[in-house]
């Protein structure tokens, strides 16, 4: 392969299924929009925006050898992710995201990301065969890690020689998936991503900002943990000390994905040499711009 890679993204590659309307909604609503299926995941959410910032991402994952898979592979393609590691399943099923939003936010989302699961450790070959990395040399640079795989492939990960030369970015793939990423909390060379409900279930405790989340995190054992608290504030904290930033005020039109595009922009202009304090400002503005339905970029 004659691409350079600039950061390896595991985890979630499916299709986002998404129905959107304009008005407010509760339980129950039936109401009038627009249903949309893109290429989603958590991981492919971060490749898609660190192409935008110039980075080449090389997506770890499994994708099924249905009509589904083959599509969305087309689709990575052309997107500008690199897809030669992925692993293409005979026998499971493309995974896929179903979401509904309103004009009040997120109603209620359900994830399918059971062939990722069961595909287990055959997603991390690459990094162990020498195709991007083995014992004697494991593989140095960033990797985008979700919490979308399982809680025993997660905990292997968090001990595995294969990462041990590797900045380690890591997120949930939802709050309901949080705990997973407990392997996480006091590992040396982990970079935790999360929202306020996310940090308050790895510290079973409730927080009221971004601050007190982050400062939690710290107090559990955190190396770092960037913590969002959607437009109120965020928060990058290490043992140096915490940083909050108030995002832009913007008309928020869609929200999957937006904890992703945060966390992509962040990775890429830290990438590109930007201290603390602008990394943390950039990677709001590519939120913001994201959730107003711009570019994140």
């Amino acid at each position: 392969m004659n691409k350079t890679i600039d950061i390896l993204c595991i985890g979630s590659v499916l299709w986002d299924v998404i129905g959107r309307a304009p008005v407010h909604m509760r339980q129950g609503s039936d109401v009038a929009g627009r249903i949309t299926r893109i290429p989603g995941g958590v991981a492919m959410n971060i490749a898609m925006t660190l192409s935008r910032f110039g980075l080449q991402s090389s997506l770890l994952t499994a994708v099924g050898r249905d009509a589904e898979g083959d599509e969305l592979i087309k689709a990575c393609d052309e997107l500008g992710m690199d897809t030669t590691f992925v692993y293409r399943s005979e026998d499971l099923p493309t995974d896929r995201y179903m979401a509904v939003e309103g004009a009040n936010g997120l109603i209620a989302a359900i994830a399918d990301a059971h062939s990722l699961e069961a595909a287990g450790d055959k997603i991390l070959r690459p990094l162990s065969d020498g195709q991007l990395g083995d014992m004697k040399k494991p593989y140095q640079g960033f990797i985008a890690l979700d919490g979308n795989l399982t809680q025993r492939l997660l905990e292997n990960i968090a001990v595995s020689p294969f990462f041990a030369g590797a900045d380690l970015r890591v997120a949930p793939a939802s709050p309901g998936k949080a705990e997973r990423l407990l392997p996480f909390l006091t590992h040396e060379r982990a970079v935790l991503y999360v929202n306020l409900e996310e940090a308050g279930l790895l510290c079973q405790k409730e927080f009221s900002s971004s601050k007190d989340a982050a400062q939690g995190l710290l107090d559990r054992g955190a190396r770092r943990a960037l913590v969002t608290d959607g437009g109120k504030s965020a928060s990058d904290a290490t043992p140096e000390g915490i940083l909050t930033q108030t995002p832009p005020a913007v008309m928020v039109t869609r929200v999957t994905g937006a904890g992703d595009t945060f966390m992509a922009a962040h990775i890429a202009a830290e990438k590109a040499g930007s201290d603390r304090a602008e990394s943390l400002h950039l990677a709001l503005q590519a939120a913001a711009s994201y959730v107003s339905g711009g570019s994140p970029k």
